[in-house]
This record gives structure tokens, sequence and C-alpha cells, in this order.
């Protein structure tokens, strides 16, 4: 089939004027994370016909192709021309173009919701403690609560001892029942630094009473200071804002931009079939699978926030949330707002007819294409971790040098 192709000057045109576009890296995950543009998105052509429908909602949403010379344009255009997809076109002369107009590659994955953690610590100075200093308060008893805000099966898999699980939107939400008194000092962790940072620096906008640190490079660190992890931790937190949490959460939203709508508004986002619209419910996947709204997604507020590109792959849709209780949606939408997204929070309520049933799980792909993470399972290369810890410190230089990000922070 023939194909039409844009320059790596049209698609960052493109990025910068807000356009949707859906910046597509064929490759398998794997050399997809050796390097790729800030807001490529990773579909390996022998998944298109398995993710497509659920990543790019729009049939004619403006879709471009690339590699790295590996010839797998062609059968990706063909795989989604045969899925209805109208807007297909290819990067010129792929991901070799794009290194020799001068522009900037990342490496990693998920890597423009990296570097936007990384920017909010630079420009917050989001505070942190180090593992060593964790370490000395557990052992003294001091007077702390750890709150480990990745997914659940992350935590249960490795965990600092005395832990506890709040994953990331749920923080404002269970503060206030994980750390009832107000003298207590909140340490939030992830597995490395930006779910950490992000958490942290989501309590302080919100508010919170208590004193409150990120572990200073997650897991990671505490690996590589020499602690010991746990393993197995089942303890989950629960329900229980701080006083005035929701309203406060509700205004952290209002600074980022964030727009309320009902069901009429909703209506009216739906009916605009020039535009793409991603619907997230973002509680847990117990409360989706009790009863969640028509057309909304099953993503966790936390994990949206990190793993946006996969979430979202076309840059310049809208976003729209739903939580029955608003303050992950709130909280959720503050920082995908910051993100350069357009996004709202949908104010209907749960009363009326719902879907029940699970969350729609994509097939993982196979082990041998995945990137496996420095950070996350067991038995990683201290090497790795560290290498991994010194390219996110370079990611806000990087971010300066790119220039197409439209970050903000509040």
């Amino acid at each position: 089939m023939k194909l039409s192709t844009v320059t790596s000057a049209d698609i960052r045109r493109a990025l910068l004027l807000r356009e949707e576009i859906a910046l597509l890296d064929l490759r398998y995950e794997a050399v997809f994370a050796t390097g790729h543009p800030l807001f490529a998105a990773n579909m390996a052509v022998d998944r298109i016909v398995i993710e497509a429908a659920v990543r790019l909602p729009r049939k004619d949403a403006p879709v471009v192709l690339f590699d790295d010379g590996e010839g797998l344009v062609a059968s990706g255009a063909e795989r989604l021309a045969a899925l209805g997809y109208s807007n297909v076109r290819a990067l010129d002369g792929g991901l070799k173009a794009w290194r020799a107009a001068g522009y900037e590659v990342f490496e990693d994955v998920n890597s423009y919701s990296k570097a936007f953690g990384e920017l909010v610590e630079a420009r917050r100075h989001t505070p942190s403690f180090s593992a060593d200093e964790v370490a000395k308060l557990i052992a003294d008893k001091a007077n702390i609560a750890i709150l480990d805000v990745r997914r659940f099966d992350e935590y249960a898999t490795m965990n600092i001892p005395g832990s506890v699980s709040v994953p990331g939107a749920e923080l404002v939400l269970r503060a206030g029942q994980a750390a009832p008194d107000p003298d207590t000092t909140i340490i939030v962790n992830c597995a490395g630094r930006t779910r950490s940072i992000i958490g942290t620096q989501s309590l302080i906008n919100a508010g919170v009473p208590n004193k409150v640190r990120a572990l200073r490079n997650g897991t990671i660190g505490w690996t590589l200071a020499q602690h010991t992890l746990a393993h197995g931790a089942d303890r989950r937190g629960a329900i229980g804002p701080f006083e005035g949490g929701p309203a406060k959460a509700r205004d952290v939203a209002y600074r980022a931009g964030v727009r309320h709508i009902g069901a009429n508004e909703m209506s009216a986002l739906v009916a605009e079939t020039s535009r793409t619209l991603y619907r997230f419910d973002v509680r847990d996947a117990e409360e989706y699978a009790a009863g969640h709204l028509p057309g909304f997604r099953h993503y966790p507020g936390g994990q949206l926030v990190q793993e946006t590109d996969m979430a979202a792959p076309v840059r310049g849709a809208r976003i729209l949330l739903s939580d029955d209780k608003g303050v992950r949606a709130d909280m959720t939408a503050s920082w995908l707002a910051q993100m350069g997204w357009e996004v709202y929070v949908l104010e209907v309520g749960y009363a009326g007819t719902l879907e029940v049933g699970p969350p729609l799980g994509l097939p993982k792909p196979d082990p041998a294409h995945r990137y496996r993470r420095p950070y996350e399972g067991t038995g990683i290369a201290e090497r790795a971790m560290q290498a991994y810890l010194d390219w996110e410190y370079g990611l806000v230089d990087q971010l300066r040098r790119d220039g197409t990000h439209g970050f903000y922070v509040i």
C-alpha cells in the first residue's frame, strides 16, 4: 500500500501546537527502550491487533509510524488499515532521520512521565530522606508511616519493612487513616523516583498536616545502601482522608486548570468525533469491577500518571476521569493537566445504570521482547540500578534541550 510520509519537523510542529498525534514506535519494547522521541508510544507491530482498539479509540486520529530501519512500517500500516484506521502515515527516514535532524532521543519506557517527575522535584524542591535516614528512623521506632505508592503486586514482591500499600492516587484519600496523628512523619516510596516524588508532592499540594518526605530513590536506593527489603507483605491502607482533604484536592485540580463537568458536557465531548477522548475510571480494580460507568476503562490514577504513554498514546487528546469519591480523579487530573493534557473530571454519580465486570486486561507481551525495568522484581544488578538513577538525574536537562514537552508545575 502507498503510504504518505511526514518529516521530523512536521511532528515537532504538531507537538508544539498541541495537535493530536500518535507517534508509534513499532519495534519491540526492549529495543524501544534504547531510544525514541519523547512522546513516542510503543506499539510493537505484532501487537497492533491486540492493542489498537483500546489505545487508539478514534479511527481517524493522526497516526505516524516509525522504526529504526527494520522495515516494520509497511506491515504496521497494513494492519492498522485492516482495522479501519484511515489517517496513517510514516515518519520519513524513521528514527535515523529524527536523530539526523538533531532532535532528542530518550531512553527507557514511560520516559516523559519520568521526566515530568524530575521536573516537579527540580521546580518544587520536593523533600526527601535518604535510605540510611529512613533505616535509622525505623530502628529508632520513630513516629513514621511509610506509604508505598506502587501497584499492590509490586509492593507484595518487595517492600520497605513496615510499609503499607497506598497506591499513588489513593494517598489523599487514605492518608488520614494511615497517619491520623499530624505529628507522624509520612514517608512515601516507590521503586525508583517518579511515583515517590509525585506522591510526596501530592500530599504537600493538598495540604496534609503531616511532615511528608519521599524515600530518595525508592527501593533501588534502599538496596544500593545495603538495606534489606521485605517480601510478601499484604498491608493495605484503609480509606480515611485527612480533614479537608477532598476539598483541598479539588482546589489543587482547579489550580492546575482541570475542568469539572456533568453528563451534558460529557455527551458533548463524546459527540465531538473529530477529537480523541480517553475515558478512565481511576479507582481500584475491585471498585471498578463492582460497578463502573459505561465507556470508562479502568486505569488506577497513580499508574495513569506514571505510564501515560501506555494509556493514552494520542498526544493532544482529551482525557475524562471518573471516581465516585472525587479525590482520586482530582489529584490524578491535576498532574495530567500539568503534563499538558486537556483533562476533565466527571461529576456524575454512580447511582444510575452501571456496567459490572473486571477491568479489561491486554495480554502481556512475550518476555523475550519486554524491557526489564531496573526498578522491578528482584535479582537486578546494582550497576544497572545505579545507571538507571543516573539517567533519571539527567532528564530535566534533556527536557530543556528537547523543548516540546509543554509541562508546567503549579
